[in-house]
């Protein structure tokens, strides 16, 4: 065992290795016996492909390059793609990133564009297909631009013919809702034909405050009528909406403060099926996000947990649960059944996001897709902590500690490490326990890493989600700072070599903290939000657009607090160096709001080392490779820099002052 100081540890996980282990398979679904998924492919300039897994186990991308699979509705997309099974082969529908259209594909042909492209705004786009073969069309969300400012839209359920017919025709397109709500999710359709269910919001609600089940016959000629809000409100969260084979509609609402299953009676009422104190549900960031799916023989696949997540097979007559057994400690919120086949996307600690397959009839589990297949030894992953720290007035907060770790390196026994605190993304969303090559990337070089689920995350039910209710810009710093100083006092980091990082939300609460707290010697802010005034007054897309409305407060209320709370009205309080990336195509957190904070540090004169850097091509959260090398490497040097470290290898950045 070599002494070396932290920051200088030789490490085989470099930039290029990390970037390409970047993103995960998602949406998964079964096609006849087959299984399909998306996948990530960062060094194919960041697109996502569909995957095939055949029945003798083999694989193949169903797509080649440039096709990539990834709806832009409401920004973050969905579920792209449906497929069903023919003798002939299979048949896919999905949505073209590029031009955002719906097409149809057979093998041995190219793919024909389903849906016209609209010159207006940001045109149309298509989410969470639904195949109905019987009537030669697919049913689905439409998001339509109405005109240039990105509110000027509207959203319905829409059935789009599977012949062609509407390639160059909007008007060929059956539009099957009339558009009464701001936000729609796909349709289920009931086993026999005879109902569709769905999810409705409006404005300032996001899904997460308060969504409604919507039930609606289908007639005989395929239009929707009679529709009524069967469950959810105001102030209740349904994420998901299912039929079970036998008629009955499932959902899942956090109407007792925590995500539960439930089936809607014949009263109206919907019955708990497994009522308890942990999540079967999450933030629905995106549209087809799959928490459960019913299974023909009556049990449910269930993913749910308590700050992590399990894949179970639920009973909903006894309201047992029995878990897979294996490695994964966290599944996604994407899943699939077929028979007592179950189909999922699970990680753990030491290894990546992998496409799993669980036999209800066996209990057995096995990876199927995916493989994670360890790059180097996994003697250089980190080794995480699951904490609960203490913050202010004694609330908990719950955090991942990833101490640095080598299998050949250590420090002088009189040096304290330095430490990065991550801020997920969100604000409502959370940070998994799983391999993280990125992490591993700063640990496996002597620098540890602190993820904070702050007040607001998600997987602590609502209370603790409902934290960040108008204290956002302050609930979330005093939470990161809390886990940063408390690392510090008990000398498990050095406290003048604190750090703190995050993108899009986590990249506001990174500027929030230096700007209004001393606790760390650096940054690293990625595509954030740094002008409330400006993001909450069109700035952003319009998913978010009133956002800020429970985060902040209502700015007809309280304009005062947007000014106050926003980094870019107090550049001249911030005396750390920082790093600063950017997506120039960002239209959730556009690159205005960077260029406005570095003009209003440069007017108050300071003199603060930063480095800003804007990709070209890259949009809310990086994909290419060549990028996400740049970043890593970059914000390396930083804290080298700032922290007085010698890694080797690492190109330096340039500060300036």
């Amino acid at each position: 065992m070599q002494s070396l100081a932290y920051g200088s540890w030789p490490s085989p996980i470099d930039a290029t290795l990390a970037a390409a282990h970047d993103g995960h398979a998602e949406f998964v679904g079964f096609v006849g016996e087959e299984v399909w998924w998306t996948e990530p492919r960062p060094t194919e300039g960041g697109r996502r492909t569909l995957v095939r897994r055949r029945a003798d186990g083999t694989e193949e991308s169903v797509l080649p390059a440039p096709w990539n699979v990834r709806s832009r509705v409401i920004e973050y997309g969905g579920h792209p793609w449906a497929a069903v099974m023919r003798p002939e082969g299979p048949l896919v529908v999905f949505v073209n990133f590029a031009d955002q259209r719906l097409y149809l594909y057979e093998a041995g042909s190219e793919p024909l564009p389903l849906t016209p492209v609209s010159p207006v705004g940001d045109g149309l786009r298509w989410v969470d297909p639904q195949l109905r073969m019987e009537r030669g069309e697919v049913w689905c969300v439409l998001e339509e631009f109405t005109g240039d400012g990105p509110t000027d839209v509207r959203r319905v359920i829409a059935a789009v013919p599977l012949d062609g017919s509407a390639a160059q025709d909007l008007d060929a397109v059956r539009e099957l809702t009339d558009g009464r709500h701001r936000f729609v999710t796909g349709p289920r359709l009931s086993p026999d034909g005879r109902q569709a269910a769905w999810l409705a919001w409006d404005h300032p609600r996001m899904p997460w405050d308060g969504t409604e089940v919507v039930l609606a016959d289908v007639a005989a000629d395929g239009t929707l009528r009679a529709a009524r809000c069967v469950a959810g409100g105001a102030e209740e969260s349904v994420v998901q909406v299912e039929w079970a084979p036998d008629g009955s509609l499932l959902y899942v609402s956090d109407r007792t403060g925590w995500w539960n299953l439930y089936r809607l009676g014949r009263d109206g009422e919907g019955a708990a099926l497994c009522p308890r104190e942990e999540e079967f549900g999450g933030s629905l960031w995106r549209i087809g996000y799959r928490w459960f799916a019913p299974m023909e023989s009556g049990l449910i696949a269930v993913v749910h947990g308590r700050g992590a997540t399990a894949l179970g097979v639920l009973d909903p007559e006894t309201g047992e649960v029995v878990d897979a057994a294996g490695p994964w400690t966290e599944f996604a919120p994407t899943l699939a059944a077929h028979g007592s086949r179950i189909v999922g996307v699970g990680a753990s600690p030491r290894s990546a996001y992998e496409v799993v397959e669980l036999d209800a009839r066996t209990g057995r589990a096995r990876v199927i897709g995916a493989a994670h297949d360890d790059p180097v030894d996994p003697a250089h992953y980190p080794e995480p902590q699951i904490r609960t720290f203490t913050g202010p007035a004694g609330r908990e907060i719950h955090a991942h500690i990833y101490p640095p770790h080598h299998p050949d390196h250590v420090a002088p026994d009189d040096e304290l490490p330095p430490y990065v605190v991550w801020a997920h993304g969100g604000p409502t969303g959370r940070s998994p326990l799983v391999l993280d090559l990125e992490i591993a990337y700063f640990t496996s070089r002597g620098i540890g890493v602190a993820e904070v689920n702050y007040g607001g995350s998600t997987g602590h039910g609502r209370e603790y989600r409902n934290r960040l209710r108008e204290q956002w810009g302050v609930v979330d710093v005093e939470d990161c700072a809390a886990v940063a100083l408390t690392l510090a006092e008990e000398g498990t980091a050095d406290r003048g070599r604190l750090a703190i990082r995050g993108g899009s939300a986590g990249g506001w609460t990174t500027a929030a903290s230096l700007t209004s707290t001393d606790v760390y010697a650096c940054g690293t802010i990625l595509y954030p939000i740094l002008d409330l005034v400006g993001w909450g007054s069109g700035e952003t897309h319009d998913f978010e657009s009133q956002y800020l409305e429970s985060l902040v407060g209502p700015i007809a209320e309280v304009p005062g607090r947007y000014v106050e709370r926003s980094p870019s009205e107090h550049a001249d309080r911030i005396t750390a160096p920082f790093l600063l990336l950017q997506g120039l195509d960002d239209a959730i957190c556009p690159p205005v709001q960077c260029e406005r904070f570095l003009a209003r540090l440069e007017e108050e004169g300071r003199r603060v080392p930063h480095a800003y850097i804007a990709f070209e091509g890259e949009g809310h959260g990086f994909r290419r490779a060549e990028t996400m090398v740049r970043v890593l490497e970059s914000e390396l040097s930083l804290y080298a820099q700032v922290f007085g470290l010698n890694p080797a290898g690492i190109p330096t950045l340039e500060l300036a002052k």
